[in-house]
């Protein structure tokens, strides 16, 4: 299953200004200047699909996006919808503790309570992946998660890597997905994983 096509729907602060729970959902989050934008506009095949800011963490908007999915072996194949979420970064966001403290509130509720949330999609900055709040966030999600959740840690900007320290963190991560935006790596197997998990294909 390839996407065929993507579209921006909406932006929501909270969980009751979200679009109808109609199909399944996969959310994208992790700290600020992971590479989120880069990474969904790479997987949509859309360039400016994501928009990214020179200020780490000032979006502050959870943004839907609905994609089309296809047999790209069958022509005949029936297409398969579902819906891409980009959650705010989190980590370097200078905002007034008041809104920060409301928008955690918002992520919180989110990720717990929306029914059809099918998979995290945990973007992990390759060359940190030891830090604090990344080992949190995943300690999180696999407390909230249900049964018919997936959990999935992709690491970014593997590029920056050398061969033996991709090796090494492949060795540490034997489930993990290895992904460079630059160099396109990576984008097939997440995509295919997604597709299987959602779709059986």
């Amino acid at each position: 299953m390839r996407i065929i096509e993507a579209k921006f729907i909406i932006s929501a602060s909270n969980i009751a200004a979200c679009p109808n729970p109609d199909i399944a959902e996969v959310a994208f989050l992790g700290r600020s200047n992971v590479g989120k934008s880069s990474l969904l506009n790479s997987l949509t095949k859309r360039k400016s699909l994501a928009k990214s800011s020179s200020t780490p963490g000032k979006t502050q908007l959870i943004n839907f996006f609905d994609i089309v999915f296809k047999d790209d072996e069958d022509d005949t194949s029936e297409h398969r919808y579902a819906r891409l979420v980009d959650l705010p970064g989190f980590g370097y966001a200078k905002v007034a503790k008041s809104l920060k403290k409301d928008w955690h509130k918002n992520l919180t509720e989110f990720l717990e309570k929306r029914q059809n949330l099918q998979i995290f999609v945990h973007l992990i900055d390759s060359r940190h992946n030891d830090l604090e709040i990344d080992k949190s966030v995943d300690d999180f999600l696999n407390y909230i998660k249900r049964g018919d959740q997936i959990i999935l840690n992709v690491f970014t900007k593997i590029d920056k890597l050398t061969q033996a320290e991709l090796q090494n963190l492949k060795f540490k991560y034997p489930e993990g997905i290895f992904i460079s935006n630059l160099k396109n790596k990576g984008m097939d197997t997440l995509e295919r994983t997604i597709s299987t998990y959602l779709f059986g294909k």
